[in-house]
């Protein structure tokens, strides 16, 4: 890729990272995810991934995984692009949910490095590798440390960038430098995946966000990028500075993304061991939400 050329946007610019509605019995509601995957592609969003953190990933079955792909897929159609979190701390689990991925329609793969053995990069790299060489869809690599005790190096990731199909890193890495080096000697796609940042890394080349806080928020999370792109700087500043409040409560406040979209969205309980919300949380949190949407 050479300096001038546009950073490429393999699965479009605005993603949000749904959440798995659930039933009050805690069984999948396909007809609610269905119904909100509806409204955010309507509100802005470009893709939609599924079954990631925010997903409740580590509580969903493979079945669940590939039925809530399935049925998400039905509604929004062929042009939405998916993406479905297939990691495990298990390389032969992983590749079997990227090929369930796959054959249930995924645009493309997201990849969290296996977690809790902590491996060394050569081992993470090779892990990496095999998922790319099972299936025929591209990876996003989830670079997120603070959950998995796993970094994926600045070096690695230069390496793998070498496979026609490891074309995109969600980045929660809080590494600016490693990310601005990797974005100048390759053309993997960097989307943030820590809503503080994703301006400034749009800023230096990346290819926009996947976003928590965009379930309950997808105009006001897109409104800085697209000023951005339209060479209002200091609107984007302004604007980015707007989400700052909201953002620092749903995803820095003690409780995890999954807990405040859902107290936010009434969506219908969390699994096991997450908890719900108390009413003090969910009280602020709609403050918030109700400051940014009066701008």
């Amino acid at each position: 890729m050479t300096p001038t050329a546009p950073r490429p946007r393999p699965f479009g610019r605005t993603l949000c990272a749904m959440i798995t509605p659930f039933t009050a019995t805690g069984a999948l509601d396909l007809g609610a995810a269905r119904a909100h995957a509806a409204h955010l592609v309507a509100e802005g969003c470009d893709g939609l991934v599924l079954s990631g953190t925010t997903g409740e990933s580590p509580t969903t079955s493979d079945a669940e995984k590939a039925e809530l792909l399935r049925a998400v897929r039905a509604e929004v159609g062929a042009g939405v692009p998916l993406l479905s979190g297939v990691g495990s701390a298990d390389t032969a689990h992983a590749v079997r949910l990227a090929r369930e991925a796959e054959e249930a329609g995924a645009d493309g793969l997201l990849v969290v490095p296996p977690y809790y053995s902590r491996p060394p990069q050569g081992a993470v790299e090779a892990y990496f590798l095999r998922i790319a060489e099972a299936t025929g869809v591209p990876l996003m690599l989830y670079d997120i440390p603070g959950r998995t005790g796993v970094r994926i190096e600045p070096e690695t990731l230069l390496r793998l960038a070498d496979h026609p199909r490891i074309v995109a890193v969600k980045d929660c890495a809080y590494d600016l430098l490693g990310s601005t080096k990797v974005l100048a000697r390759t053309s993997l796609a960097y989307y943030s995946g820590c809503e503080e940042l994703n301006l400034p890394l749009y800023a230096v080349g990346g290819a926009g966000y996947v976003s928590t806080v965009a379930n309950v928020a997808p105009r006001p999370m897109r409104a800085p990028l697209d000023a951005f792109d339209a060479g209002r700087t200091a609107e984007a500043a302004r604007l980015n500075g707007l989400t700052v409040r909201l953002v620092e409560l749903m995803m820095a406040g003690g409780l995890p993304g999954t807990v405040t979209v859902k107290a936010l969205l009434d969506a219908g309980p969390v699994r096991e061991p997450l908890q719900p919300a108390g009413r003090e949380a969910v009280d602020g949190l709609r403050a918030a939400y109700e400051e940014l949407l009066a701008g």
